[in-house]
């Protein structure tokens, strides 16, 4: 959990505290819990909202792109080498994202939820999720690329 608030909010300071602010908050809402998914997944979704409403809290600005068309869901490669990164590497790399780049980014890959959750628990369309998660992987490779070129 503290990893998913760390990777959203891009701070150790403000994930500890959405942590603990989520935990606060389930423990207050256990009544609430039914049932009809896992505590864990309950809990998880309270600590992604908690997380996400911080980040938006920081004036979260996501460039509306509705009117640029519908962007395609296929990963577009512009290398054709194979370049292995150290997770430590990347997880820096996503750190450096902007807010939105990051939360788009963590949201899609790494905590599994699709374009139409993200829209609806970040207020924006579904293009705009798309769009912020392929300019967010642009961006993380070039701070990758940036990386390995300082390292090498």
């Amino acid at each position: 959990m503290y990893n998913t608030c760390l990777r959203i909010t891009g701070s150790e300071m403000d994930a500890e505290d959405v942590l603990q602010e989520s935990f606060l908050s389930a423990f207050r809402n256990l009544k609430n819990y039914k049932g009809t998914a896992s505590f864990g997944s309950w809990l998880k979704r309270i600590v992604v909202n908690n997380a996400i409403n911080l980040v938006k809290k920081r004036r979260l600005d996501l460039e509306s792109v509705d009117d640029i068309g519908q962007f395609d869901d296929r990963v577009v490669e512009t290398e054709s080498r194979d370049i292995s990164y150290d997770v430590t590497v990347v997880n820096e790399g996503i750190s450096r994202l902007p807010d939105g780049y990051r939360v788009v980014l963590t949201l899609y890959l790494l905590e599994g939820y699709d374009h139409k959750e993200i829209a609806e628990v970040l207020g924006i369309t579904e293009s705009t999720s798309k769009s912020q998660f392929n300019r967010s992987k642009k961006k993380l490779r070039e701070i990758l690329r940036e990386e390995l070129q300082y390292a090498g």
